[in-house]
């Protein structure tokens, strides 16, 4: 598939990303920007989060990862079912209760305003690595098969994928993103779909081998129990992938934002509780196209892209695609899958940052009613620009493959937001408000020490994922030794 082609399938689809922004943007308020004026269809809104939850990082990242971790991802995934049933009943009722715009508005109610900026900053870090690292992959692929062709600096390939993202959100934001998302999630869903198909033709596979096939054997261990020593143990992934939800998707400004969009609370229960279930089979799929990608470039003296000098298997699935010779069918629809994915979350992530910056730290609603809409516009642009700081400087700093960086990254970006939520919603003590956040600050030093030590000091034992339920433990400690001597005194009555 040539470069020139792979551009037009590009502009074709955003050209139908901006015709829907034409028609939810019409209403350019702040209003429709933030909460879609409360008026998204709980169905719209379930099948677009699956998209946006999946993101560009799962397409590629996770087919990727199966020749180094096999199918041991679907013991994370596992434990998202757990989380998301938190999230539906514990978390959500406090929002619709409180009628929040962000989320870490909870934080100021139950414990001031340093608590409430902690909260929104610890998003906000989370939420530019996160958006960061999605849009980083999506790049690199573009810079690699596209760009690199004509000697277009990775700066530029960089710059113009956000460009796209912002003039398609500039007006609508979280309305316009409901509905993007939809179509982004069909197009990501069904690439999918279809590229098991073409590989497995070519492998002369039927249906039957998909489940049977000796050579799939090597890739789909699933459950890793031998030792509790072990990177991959069971119930570490378990618990790390509930928790791992319970923060990147309940404490998160940018995935509980389309949820507040519904019209009351059972609508968004009803939402999280459909999505949920869809997550299991799709990640299967992408597992079961990560083990066909490996077993086809071996067949085919494929070998794994190199960047920078250094081999990178999130760009197998790619590499096949558009150069394994099965035609430019596979290429048209890795491409279209490879973009909705990745813009899927990135423009809702672009959004739920102007949010939160506008609402957590600029205060927006306190601002003249006239000019609240020209600031939020200016933040847009800065959350942009940031991004593009970021993305590339993520070039040169990154070694792994970018799903495990990701929730590396979670474990402790989203630790103090853990602590801080779970205090809150399970005692009553009230707490020195301003100490809050050097607690939040030494939670995360701590915890990286922790995940520094080598496993040989440890007896073997490899810290992975449950990482982040240190950080919010350890947060949750610092709060009890922050807490009022009034508390103090009643909790020991």
């Amino acid at each position: 598939m040539q470069p020139i082609h792979i551009l037009l399938l590009i502009a074709a689809y955003f050209a139908i990303l901006i015709l829907i922004s034409y028609f939810t943007g019409k209403n350019d308020t702040n209003d429709a920007f933030f909460k879609g004026n409360n008026n998204s269809p709980w169905y719209v809104v379930a099948f677009g989060m699956v998209g946006a939850s999946l993101s560009g990082v799962t397409f590629i990242s996770v087919p990727g990862w199966v020749r180094d971790s096999q199918f041991s991802y679907m013991q994370v995934v596992i434990g998202y079912l757990i989380g998301y049933l938190v999230i539906t009943f514990i978390l959500l009722p406090i929002y619709y209760s409180l009628n929040v715009t962000s989320i870490y508005e909870y934080l100021k109610q139950r414990f001031g305003n340093v608590s409430y900026r902690t909260g929104a900053f610890f998003f906000f870090l989370s939420r530019v690595l996160g958006a960061s690292f999605r849009l980083f992959l999506v790049a690199v692929v573009l810079q690699y098969f596209v760009f690199e062709a004509w000697n277009v600096p990775f700066v530029v390939t960089v710059i113009l994928s956000i460009l796209l993202i912002w003039i398609y959100t500039a007006r609508g934001g979280i309305k316009t993103i409901v509905w993007t998302d939809t179509l982004q999630t069909f197009f990501m869903l069904g690439s999918v779909a279809i590229a098991i198909y073409f590989v497995s033709t070519e492998l002369n596979w039927g249906f039957t081998d998909l489940f049977t096939a000796e050579e799939l054997k090597p890739y789909t261990k699933l459950f890793f129990t031998d030792s509790f020593l072990d990177k991959n143990y069971f119930w570490k992934a378990f618990f790390g992938g509930m928790f791992i939800t319970i923060c990147m998707t309940g404490l998160d400004q940018d995935m509980m934002q389309k949820n507040l969009t519904c019209k009351n609370l059972k609508d968004a229960q009803k939402n999280v509780l459909s999505y949920s279930l869809v997550f299991v089979p799709v990640n299967i799929l992408f597992l079961f196209l990560g083990a066909l990608l490996f077993i086809y470039a071996e067949k085919n003296g494929i070998s794994v892209p190199m960047l920078d000098g250094k081999e990178k298997t999130d760009l197998l699935f790619p590499e096949i695609a558009l150069n394994g010779g099965m035609g430019i069918g596979l290429g048209i629809i890795f491409i279209l899958g490879l973009i909705a994915a990745a813009y899927s979350s990135a423009d809702s992530a672009l959004t739920a940052l102007t949010t939160s910056f506008c609402i957590d730290f600029l205060d927006i609603k306190k601002k003249e009613l006239s000019k609240q809409t020209g600031i939020r516009k200016k933040v847009h642009v800065g959350i942009s620009i940031l991004l593009v700081v970021v993305i590339i400087a993520f070039k040169y700093l990154l070694d792994s493959s970018v799903i495990d960086l990701l929730l590396k990254a979670a474990s402790y970006t989203y630790g103090p937001l853990l602590g801080l939520f779970s205090f809150g919603i399970f005692t009553k003590i009230q707490i020195k408000d301003k100490w809050v956040g050097l607690v939040a600050i030494l939670s995360v030093a701590i915890t990286y020490l922790i995940g520094s030590i080598p496993a040989e000091y440890l007896g073997g034992y490899q810290f992975n994922y449950e990482l982040l339920i240190v950080n919010g433990a350890l947060t949750f400690l610092g709060l009890i030794l922050i807490s009022t001597k009034k508390d103090q005194r009643t909790s020991n009555l």
